[in-house]
């Protein structure tokens, strides 16, 4: 196999340590965005970027942005992006593994003098986990002109959300002028945050799409009754009710999960739960759950959310029993990749010479929205066991750098073909 790479794993350990070490203190990793730790290590990437080439600007969305011009000068660009915000007590590698190897593309471009056709962007996106206001992707979706006005009042810590764009160097009085028209394509290198790639030994993930994600609340009606002095057979417990619902909806998502090689990727979880009056001695009248659906195809969603309401009328009509009502807190549609960028990465992946297996997304990333404004595909490396958000997340640099450099060879393709038709690709490597 081809394995003389383009890019380095050295530079690429370098920087992730780098990143690393700006932690908050006893809490690794720490660096929430908005926070001084934050712009520490905007500090050091703005400082690396103009090292790899690149000419650093923050936009309106407190996007970090480094620009590398090509031949055509005011053209499109080809961009790589990630995030450099991390969750609380969460992992060294999760975004920043993808911003960091846009770094390496432009150091491997530069040592090697290629010029690209169109112009070259590295994008460290704001705020792409959940933030202090309650909020994600808040730099992508201003790229993508979705960031909603009325968000910029959420308040934490006796600051509105304008405030810390302002504060991260972003200007939220003039939001409009970071959405985006000029982008070519998008691809985002991440870590996969789950064990499939190491357990089958493979090199890369080329994700076919984004998850929907629906989120569903389920309250259950019973009838509070003493705990001692009622018969079993006489009660309405709405817990009981609640843990039945439970129970079925684990055991439909691995039904549906078993049929992904068809059907998509599919998951679905119950991750909240209250119960009232919650005291030992009174059978429990009311039930809340939540839950987290997320789906790859809509209609595997569709499907789910028509089982679970057949499901609870039938079981649970409130006819002397327990009854149940549901309501859709949040219904976000699946982001599929583009198809003919999909293929280009596959192109060049077989041209590095890495092993490669497409694969679904069940979390939410940057590139979702940058799909709406322009064709995008992200790819995924190997992580250590699959663990990610906590301290023990970890990929080799080697295994990012051999991701890098599919990354690298597919922007050399993309340049060279015809990205306004995404019609024909050259072969060249």
């Amino acid at each position: 196999m081809n394995r003389n790479l383009t890019v380095r794993p050295d530079r690429i350990a370098a920087d992730i340590e780098a990143l690393a070490r700006l932690t908050e203190p006893d809490r690794p990793w720490t660096r929430r965005a908005f926070t001084p730790r934050f712009l520490d290590g905007r500090t050091y990437l703005e400082a690396a970027m103009r090292a790899a080439g690149l000419e650093p600007r923050l936009d309106a969305g407190g996007n970090l942005i480094g620009r590398r011009k090509g031949r055509a000068g005011s053209g499109k660009a080809l961009v790589v992006g990630s995030h450099s915000d991390t969750v609380p007590d969460g992992g060294r590698f999760d975004g920043i593994a993808g911003v960091v190897a846009g770094l390496e593309i432009a150091r491997a471009l530069a040592d090697r003098g290629i010029e690209l056709e169109h112009n070259f962007e590295v994008i460290d996106c704001l705020a792409e986990e959940v933030s202090l206001y309650g909020v994600s992707c808040i730099g992508s979706r201003a790229i993508a002109g979705t960031l909603p006005a009325d968000w910029l009042r959420r308040e934490a810590d006796g600051r509105t959300l304008a405030d810390g764009i302002a504060t991260v160097g972003g200007a939220p009085s003039d939001l409009a002028s970071a959405r985006r028209d000029d982008i070519a394509a998008f691809l985002e290198l991440h870590i996969e945050q789950g064990p499939i790639l190491q357990a089958e030994a493979r090199n890369l993930g080329v994700v076919t799409a984004i998850a929907g994600i629906t989120r569903i609340e389920i309250e259950v009606h019973g009838r509070a009754d003493h705990a001692g002095t009622t018969p079993m057979h006489a009660r309405s417990d709405a817990l009981t009710a609640a843990a039945a619902i439970v129970a079925w909806i684990d055991l439909m998502a691995k039904a549906r999960a078993a049929t992904a090689a068809t059907t998509g990727h599919f998951a679905a979880t119950v991750g909240e739960f209250r119960i009232e009056p919650n005291a030992a001695n009174v059978v429990p009248s009311y039930a809340r759950l939540l839950v987290d659906a997320r789906a790859e195809k809509r209609a595997e969603m569709e499907g789910f959310l028509t089982d679970l309401d057949a499901y609870l009328a039938a079981t649970f009509p409130g006819a002397g029993g327990p009854s149940a009502t549901t309501r859709r807190v949040s219904d976000n549609h699946p982001t599929p990749s583009d198809p003919a960028v999909l293929a280009t990465i596959e192109e060049a992946a077989d041209a590095v010479g890495v092993s490669h297996r497409r694969m679904a997304s069940g979390a939410g990333h940057d590139m979702a929205w940058f799909a709406r404004i322009a064709p995008a595909a992200m790819v995924f490396v190997p992580c250590r066991d699959g663990r990610s958000h906590c301290p023990e997340e970890w990929a080799e640099p080697e295994a990012i750098a051999l991701g890098t450099e599919v990354l690298l060879q597919t922007l050399l393709r993309l340049d060279r073909g015809a990205l306004d038709e995404f019609a024909h690709h050259d072969g060249r490597s």
